[in-house]
Formats: structure tokens, sequence, C-alpha cells
């Protein structure tokens, strides 16, 4: 997947890394993780991949994240509950990538940024 995102969009920076220890001091206005990543983390280490990827963000950016909701996966109360521990405010919710509005469906797109003082 990550050879054909360069191959479409070369003049992207592409990374491939373990989230829960990435480390850069290159910072960036988007992180997307679409394609379900939140629910392929190790179990119990959302909090610290959240956290781990808000010190990758500019002052302004933003943390994007589409997953599928189900009971025996990720819930969208801890992914809210971790993000906010992690210094993240909502700014958008939608059912789909084409932001279709959320009404409780069973997949979220998130847009998080870090709340102003």
């Amino acid at each position: 997947m990550l050879k054909e995102a360069r191959d479409k969009a070369p003049q992207i920076s592409w990374i491939l890394a373990d989230l829960v220890s990435y480390e850069t001091d290159e910072r960036f206005d988007l992180i997307a993780l679409p394609g379900n990543v939140m629910i392929f983390l190790q179990p119990e280490t959302e909090h610290k991949t959240i956290n781990n990827l808000v010190k990758c963000l500019t002052e302004e950016g933003i943390l994007l994240t589409g997953f599928q909701l189900s009971k025996t996966t990720l819930q969208l109360k801890q992914y809210d509950s971790d993000a906010k521990k992690s210094g993240l405010e909502l700014a958008g919710r939608w059912a789909t990538w084409g932001r279709d509005p959320f009404t409780g469906s069973d997949y979220v797109v998130s847009a998080h940024r870090l709340k102003k003082p």
C-alpha cells in the first residue's frame, strides 16, 4: 500500500513506522490514520499511540482517523477519552470519508486538533 501511495502522490511524505515509538523532529499539519489503523493496534496501546502522534503535530495540526466500530474493538468513547487525555479536542466527526453526518453508524471518521489554551 505504501508503494502505491508513493507512486500516486510522490510529493507527499509517506512514512512507515511503529506509531507507538515513532520519533522525529519534523512536525506535520495532518496525520491521517485511515484503514482501521486504530483497531489494529496492539490492545491497550491506543492512548500511547495517540499521545505519541500528538508530539508530531504542528500547533494547527489535525489527527484524522477512520475506523470500524464494534463491541469487540476500540470503543468511540474510549478513543475520545484517549484523545482528550493527549490534549486534543474534537474538530469534526463523520460517518464516511465523504463527510456524511455521523449518527451512530458502525464506522467513524474523526478529526481532532490540539486544545487551544
